[in-house]
């Protein structure tokens, strides 16, 4: 078995179900390069068996993912020059500089790998629970089916704290609706387990102490149809959703978000391009507190 250091792989029900679970509980499961990379692998274990049917994508400790690690200790050695570097950094336009370097390692490692999880030839059940944020949802969203537990706080902050016009799988729209997406992006208020499941998003909502037994239980259910009828399933579902416009806006708000990118780069200095306190924005190493999508709240 792959040797892993982010995340933890195994198999249950003789190998038919997979279960990755994202292993940074003391950084809320932030995903820095090498868990991103691990994950991709972990991903293509699962789609070589052919003896896996169902993968549950899960975290470990207090909350599912808090999103894009910004500079744990992980996140500055992998990105820093020396032999603790990230061998990621060294290819996929990583050496070239400017606007070239952070749109092709963005492509790679936050854009094309979640639309290549997401069309996985396996059923994917993503076990979420505590905060979903930001690059937290692609990771949910790219799975076929939302398992949550009942204290989960689904919100993208990017808008509110970094000045981002959302994430870069930008599913939004789609899975929130499209003035509902405009209205928790400018404000970076949160849904809970039952507002998502209402929405559609989320398909089980379980308590916190039945969550993994119960997602298994859900993923047995699935385990036991034929290898194609489930993949036909999916298949139908993906490219009727793709035939609606979904790939398409897809591409189209991945070069929106660079455009984004671009202009704080420009504006800040900061190569990581993201906008800053002085532009009216809030101190998201403060952690402000994320409120609720309230109806009768401002």
């Amino acid at each position: 078995m792959q040797h892993f250091d982010y995340i933890d792989y195994e198999l249950l029900d003789d190998g038919r179900i997979a279960v990755i679970t994202l292993d940074r509980p003391k950084q809320r499961n932030a995903q820095n390069r090498g868990l991103l990379v691990e994950l991709g692998a972990a991903f293509e274990l699962a789609e070589e068996d052919d003896a896996v049917r169902v993968v549950i994508l899960r975290g470990a400790g207090p909350c599912f993912s808090a999103g894009h690690d910004l500079g744990s200790a992980d996140d500055i050695r992998e990105r820093s020059s020396g032999p603790g570097q990230h061998p990621t950094y060294h290819c996929n336009g990583g050496t070239l500089g400017g606007v070239e370097t952070r749109h092709r390692q963005e492509w790679h490692y936050f854009f094309q790998n979640t639309k290549r999880w997401r069309n996985l030839r396996k059923i994917t059940i993503a076990e979420v629970h505590g905060l979903v944020l930001s690059a937290g949802l692609m990771l949910a969203w790219c799975c076929d089916l939302i398992v949550a537990a009942e204290d989960t706080v689904f919100a993208d902050v990017v808008g509110t704290r970094l000045g981002m016009c959302g994430v870069e799988y930008f599913g939004h729209p789609w899975e929130f609706g499209p003035r509902k997406a405009k209205e928790l992006l400018l404000t970076g208020d949160a849904l809970t387990a039952d507002d998502a499941h209402a929405l559609g998003m989320v398909s089980k909502v379980f308590s916190n102490d039945e969550l993994f037994d119960c997602t298994v239980e859900f993923a047995r259910r699935i385990a036991k149809l034929p290898s194609l009828t489930a993949l036909m399933i999916k298949e139908s579902v993906n490219q009727t959703v793709d035939a609606m416009g979904f790939g398409a806006a897809l591409d189209a708000c991945f070069s929106l978000h660079q455009l984004n990118h671009a202009h704080w780069a420009d504006i800040t200095g900061n190569p990581l391009g993201i906008g800053t306190v002085e532009h009216g924005l809030e101190d998201w190493r403060q952690a402000p507190e994320i409120l609720p999508a309230a109806k009768r709240r401002p």
